[in-house]
């Protein structure tokens, strides 16, 4: 079977306005606001609202056609949103502060989950609303959790990658130390040891959270407001990635690396290693890149063992003003069954259900599937915050400045701690 091209995930495409995002304002109405206690157990058509649906064969269609064909009362509309994050979720928020009902089951980024979820816009999925997470994947719930309480079911999900250059290091490190050790080999061949993504937008949230987290660091404590990323863990993940552009082991043109920069620059042979997502374990097989048949995946290299990668993905969640709530649960239900979850890896949407990494054809189809779910078993989701906007742009902008030589790895941490302890006030 041919390996099909992952097309790049909707965490990259929101990856880059991110730090933009604002919560605007509704009118409320009355007429649209659903009676809360007689939704519960309602049924009816309702409507999945997501951002634009970017996969080759139509996900989320699929998915909605195969329920629609045993529920012929209870049918499901997709409402597309644009492919802008910025303008997905402004829509969304302003369609929910007005506590309107038209939008009954939501799919949403990762990070906007516990901005949600604390403004009061979704349903707990508790009590009668509980659904079985036994079978997902653990770090994919914890990204629909906030404060101790399930609001969504995960969807979909993600994982970084290590992509390495199988024909030079035939066994990939599983440290970073290991990885920083084989950089001699780069040099002598004459490209970059190793790059991830470190312009100053969501990916370098992305990736000094992985440096961070590996090392033992945290951003914020449990309640999402509590900033904890004031600590010798952070200072040691931090200064990882200010010690590998002094020494050259991080090219210094990384610096200005998104994620599609950072896959040419592999594609085009210029690195030995890269950290990306599993999309390009299809586009570095494909057109003129030079490393096909060249290269291999292995999960994210840690302190001691395997890394802690960052989640991404999408989580299901049931609006509090949806008026068909027994339906939403259902459909929400299903998401994340088997049939629903092979409809998404099928589209090269890595799955939130564990069994399905094990799954022999779909490993020939995908071959990085073993690799990503022990990076996905080992990930942590971005700062799980209601202030999520703030929080990112005191991440981003300080590690920038770090890595830059603005300023000591001690003031930026520093600073970054201040920047998330305003960002709630």
């Amino acid at each position: 079977m041919a390996l099909r091209t992952s097309v790049i995930p909707k965490v990259v495409l929101a990856a880059a306005s991110v730090a933009l995002l604002t919560v605007t304002s509704g009118c409320s109405s009355d007429d649209d606001s659903a009676d809360s206690s007689a939704s519960a157990t309602a049924r009816g058509p309702i409507t999945y609202v997501e951002g634009k649906d970017t996969t080759e064969t139509g996900v989320i269609k699929q998915i909605i056609d195969l329920w629609n064909s045993s529920h012929p009362d209870e049918q499901v509309s997709f409402k597309e949103e644009p492919s802008d994050a910025d303008q997905a979720r402004s829509d969304m928020v302003q369609h929910l502060q007005a506590k309107q009902s038209d939008y009954d089951v939501l799919g949403l980024d990762v990070i906007w989950t516990a901005q949600f979820a604390a403004n009061g816009w979704l349903q707990p999925l508790k009590d009668d609303f509980a659904i079985d997470t036994s079978g997902l994947l653990a770090p994919t719930v914890a990204s629909a959790t906030y404060n101790g309480t399930l609001y969504a079911a995960p969807k979909n999900t993600n994982g970084g990658l290590l992509f390495y250059r199988k024909d030079l290091v035939p066994v990939p490190p599983k440290t970073w130390g290991e990885m920083i050790a084989a950089c001699p080999i780069a040099k002598q061949n004459n490209i970059g040891c190793y790059a991830g993504q470190f312009a100053p937008y969501e990916g370098l949230t992305v990736n000094t959270s992985e440096a961070i987290n590996s090392h033992g660091g945290s951003f914020v404590g449990p309640d999402g407001k509590t900033p904890t990323v004031d600590s010798p863990q952070a200072r040691a993940g931090l200064q990882q990635l200010v010690d590998g552009f002094k020494s050259g082991d991080i090219p210094a043109d990384a610096i200005t690396f998104k994620e599609q920069e950072s896959q040419r620059a592999f594609e085009d042979g210029k690195l030995l290693f890269l950290r990306n997502w599993p999309y390009v374990y299809g586009t570095a097989a494909e057109g003129d890149s030079q490393v096909k048949g060249k290269y291999d995946v292995a999960p994210l290299p840690g302190v001691a063992g395997v890394g802690t990668s960052t989640l991404g993905g999408y989580n299901a969640a049931i609006s509090q003003f949806s008026k068909h709530k027994a339906t939403a649960l259902d459909f929400v239900k299903f998401l994340t069954s088997e049939q629903a979850q092979r409809i998404i890896a099928d589209g090269a949407l890595p799955p939130t259900l564990a069994s399905l990494y094990d799954d022999p054809a779909l490993i020939a189809e995908l071959p990085y599937l073993p690799a990503l779910k022990e990076s996905i078993a080992n990930a942590v989701p971005r700062p799980v915050t209601p202030f999520y906007p703030a929080v990112t742009k005191a991440v981003q902008d300080n590690a920038y400045a770090a890595l830059k030589g603005e300023k000591s790895v001690d003031q930026a941490i520093t600073d970054m701690q201040a920047g998330i302890a305003s960002a709630g006030s």
